[in-house]
């Protein structure tokens, strides 16, 4: 069985907004380079947990560095990541705590320096792979990116459901203001 010409052209019109991504992320990726913008750590969160019965301290493996683009993640290879958590890896310290959001925040500062990543630096874990290969149902549900009226979107407000703006301009102009900030930023 064939597509018809209208399932046809739409998907013709899906893998021209997919290659026009895919040609966004790459040019990105060359400007930020180029700049040797600044850059944070991608980790994966592993918890604590017993090995051979003894207990081992939670703690953050770096999986390589990233620029941070509003809601979005971009490798040095062109990935592109949904942003998921981010803290600022800091050295544990006895602190009187009485809210539970905060502890669980130092706790991820704490295991962060625990796995390596120096104090101080940024480190955004919890990302979500965002695949540009052409595939609208391949897109993470409810995630940053999706294909709208035939061009590939992301959403820039997570809070506002009708913040949407093409993928190509939204990185050209984050990673334009990324490469050559403000004086003072």
């Amino acid at each position: 069985m064939t597509d018809g010409p209208d399932e046809a052209s739409a998907r013709a019109a899906g893998d021209a907004a997919f290659a026009e991504a895919r040609a966004a992320v790459a040019a990105a990726t060359a400007l930020l380079a180029a700049a040797d913008a600044r850059r944070e750590v991608l980790a994966a969160y592993e918890p604590p947990r017993r090995r051979l019965g003894l207990p081992r301290a939670a703690r953050m493996r770096r999986l390589g560095e990233v620029w941070r683009l509003g809601t979005l993640l971009l490798d040095g290879d062109g990935r592109l990541y949904a942003v998921g958590r981010v803290v600022r890896a800091e050295a544990p310290a006895r602190r009187s705590v009485t809210a539970n959001a905060v502890a669980e925040q130092r706790a991820y500062r704490a295991a962060a320096v625990k796995g390596g990543i120096p104090a101080g630096e940024s480190v955004d874990f919890d990302a979500v792979p965002i695949p540009l290969d052409g595939d609208a149902d391949a897109l993470p549900a409810g995630g940053p990116v999706a294909l709208r009226d035939g061009r590939v979107m992301v959403r820039w407000n997570p809070s506002d459901p009708g913040a949407w703006t093409p993928l190509a301009g939204y990185l050209a102009e984050r990673a334009e203001l990324l490469a050559q900030p403000a004086p003072g930023a």
